[in-house]
């Protein structure tokens, strides 16, 4: 497998085109770091959709899942062309101007179609990801999907062969003549951080909260 995915008329970065980013392990990490893309499709009749939903990369796959009678996985099951966005927020870029305010960031944008997945042993395989990519260890600790909920589940898989990054990453950017302004400038750097677990108020106290529950990070 190539460590670049070939640019296409479609993901081909026009716009401060320096910030592109087609390395295949630079955008799997992106993906691997975010919890929810946008999903975004057009019916047969026109009307766009854009849905936030859940999401797991397994290889060159991302995969999708939700009830079997969803009307967003039924219609991209059906071959409508979709478009998932994941952006990850880095941090606030402070200008001496207005206009030259910036975020830090990464971002990902996925072209295809996605396909419907009946394999029991592929959708077991999805769903691990989804719940190991929330916590890992969890799977091992939970009960885990039985037949009647696997055939109530709907998964769908994208291939990544059509896909680009966009990352904005450094300091202050300004116009030559605005740096001599007595106006603060800099980054306020932005992370996700897990405050202490809350248990479940039916949950007996004797059970110990698990470490990767107490210690979560991201």
């Amino acid at each position: 497998m190539p460590d670049s995915l070939a640019a296409t008329d479609r993901t081909r970065l026009v716009r401060e085109a320096n910030r592109a980013v087609y390395d295949r392990d630079a955008i799997y990490k992106i993906l691997d770091e975010a919890f929810i893309c946008h999903l975004g499709f057009a019916t047969a009749d026109g009307q766009p959709f854009v849905i936030p939903t859940m999401f797991a990369r397994v290889g060159d796959f991302l995969y999708f899942h939700g009830s079997a009678a969803s009307r967003t996985l039924r219609g991209l099951a059906s071959g409508l062309p979709a478009c998932v966005t994941v952006t990850l927020t880095d941090g606030l870029v402070l200008a001496r101007s207005v206009f030259n305010h910036s975020m830090n960031y990464r971002s990902v944008v996925v072209l295809g179609q996605a396909e419907l997945i009946d394999d029991p042993a592929e959708k077991l395989a999805a769903l691990h990801a989804f719940t190991e990519k929330l916590i890992p260890g969890r799977w091992n600790d939970a009960r885990q999907p039985n037949e009647k909920e696997l055939k109530a589940t709907s998964i769908l898989r994208l291939p990544l062969t059509e896909v680009s990054a966009k990352i904005r990453v450094g300091d202050v950017e300004d116009d030559a003549d605005d740096y001599a302004l007595r106006v603060w400038a800099g980054v306020i750097p932005l992370r996700l951080v897990a405050d202490p677990p809350l248990r479940d108020s039916r949950c007996e106290a004797s059970i110990p909260t698990p470490a990767y529950a107490s210690n979560y990070k991201r």
